[in-house]
């Protein structure tokens, strides 16, 4: 008996823990910095191949001297 009684207060500990949702709010953390990454990331891909675009339009060709 003595068994079953410590097995159910195993039981009743694991049940209780909080670490599975620590866990789940970490990954959605992550998830989150990650998604705002990626859309800052494209954000500024986006402007920086606008501004090399205008800076390469801008430049003449070079003219030969002969």
């Amino acid at each position: 008996m003595n068994f079953l009684n410590e097995q159910y207060v195993k039981f009743l500990t694991t049940i209780k823990s909080e670490k599975g949702q620590t866990m789940v709010e970490y990954a959605l953390l992550l998830l989150l910095i990650a998604i705002v990454v990626i859309v800052m990331v494209t954000g500024v891909g986006q402007s920086s191949n606008n501004a090399f675009s205008a800076a390469c339009s801008a430049l003449q060709p070079p003219t030969s001297g002969s």
